[in-house]
């Protein structure tokens, strides 16, 4: 090829470059012109949800100190309900303790004879004190919800002679455990069982009667004959049984049909609230010797099963607890002395704070004046204001 040929190819060959340059150029310029037009969307859109979010969060803040207004308003109004609530309380406290309570007995002129000759019998056979203690109850001093633990019935309690700070916990009406805590303090932390020591019983118990009196258990046997069993807790044996005059296993509370037995300790010592066959209406008494279980002398008391929840000995005067079938507030309605120191008239209306439900079990300390109480679950500190007996 000549030179005159290349020079001839060169303006084409600078054509051809010129072309394919102009056309990248052109490509370039499509793709920075569609990238433009997605940023410019993109930033229409993030504007736009920018709007809507703080739109959304001032809807939200609004809302907000709406419902804030409104729960102010709301605990406003029940503080103002719970005021109220509690003057009701106060004001129908008063207007039951002005009401007298009603008689323990039917109206029977039979049986009303025939109390009145029992009555002056006895009255020669005066039941021989063996303490100074003339104390009675004069109203529920203040009370305590310690936990709920446990089924709906049970029965806890501490040693009620002794100075031992163990608790002890029967869970429910029919068993052979009960749970021990070293102190109220791991009771009362601890929703759980794993801080108890278990006993585990020769016989099963039943009821909610039981108690713990120094170092013993005395608890009801579910099974075979109906028993008292006095049970040794420092080396877990059965140190005495007796066979207890409760004819055909009936229950001594009428609201409570799961206790047959209500075994009690005052400042005189161990009691036996009981009922029998032949009396079905009313509940007995009896003193035990806390040595060999052997009945000291007995009582029939005027006191009415029915509607009756649970009873306790204060100074050798039996106290009966009633309520009514849809429970409502406890009361000591019927209050029977062994001694003849305390008149009937003399004898105050006590009135249970209204909590939960009705009480399976309730227990009196004498050391401590107070009666541990288990009320639908809850276990419960009673602490009682005191005063004398006037004598008959």
């Amino acid at each position: 090829m000549g030179p005159w040929r290349c020079l001839f190819l060169l303006p084409l060959l600078a054509g051809a470059l010129h072309a394919q340059q102009q056309q990248f150029m052109e490509y370039v310029e499509r793709r920075l012109t569609l990238l433009e037009e997605r940023i410019s969307q993109w930033h229409d859109q993030s504007s736009r949800y920018s709007t809507e979010l703080r739109d959304f969060k001032n809807q939200v803040l609004g809302m907000l100190e709406t419902a804030e207004k409104e729960r102010e308003v709301m605990r406003s109004e029940a503080e103002s309900v719970a005021v109220r609530v509690d003057r009701l309380e106060r004001e129908v406290d008063y207007l039951e303790t002005q009401n007298p309570a009603p008689p323990c007995v039917e109206v029977d002129e039979t049986l009303m004879e025939k109390q009145v000759a029992t009555a002056k019998q006895r009255k020669n056979e005066k039941y021989a004190k063996l303490t100074d203690c003339s104390d009675t109850i004069a109203s529920v001093r203040a009370m305590k919800i310690l936990k709920r633990f446990g089924s709906t019935s049970g029965l806890w309690t501490k040693d009620a002679a002794g100075n031992s700070e163990k608790i002890y916990v029967f869970d429910g009406t029919a068993n052979d455990t009960v749970y021990v805590f070293p102190r109220m303090r791991e009771f009362t932390l601890f929703s759980a069982t794993r801080k108890a020591a278990r006993i585990k019983l020769p016989y099963p118990w039943v009821g909610t009667g039981h108690l713990v009196y120094d170092g013993h258990l005395y608890y009801i046997r579910q099974q075979g004959p109906f028993q008292v069993i006095k049970f040794n807790l420092a080396n877990k044996t059965v140190v005495d049984s007796s066979v207890f005059p409760a004819e055909e296993q009936i229950p001594v509370f009428g609201l409570s049909p799961f206790t047959y037995i209500e075994v009690a300790a005052d400042e005189e010592g161990l009691w036996a609230i009981y009922a029998t066959k032949e009396d079905e209406k009313n509940i007995c008494l009896a003193k035990l010797d806390p040595t060999s279980l052997d009945i000291e002398q007995m009582w029939d008391t005027p006191c009415p099963r029915e509607n009756a929840e649970a009873a306790f000995v204060v100074c050798g005067a039996l106290h009966v607890v009633y309520n009514t079938r849809l429970p409502s507030r406890s009361r000591v309605q019927c209050v029977f002395d062994v001694s003849g120191t305390l008149a009937s008239e003399d004898a105050s209306l006590v009135y249970f704070p209204k909590r939960y439900g009705s009480h399976s079990s309730m227990k009196y300390n004498p050391q401590e004046r107070q009666i541990y109480a288990w009320d639908d679950g809850y276990q419960i500190i009673y602490r009682m204001e005191m005063k004398k007996k006037l004598e008959v």
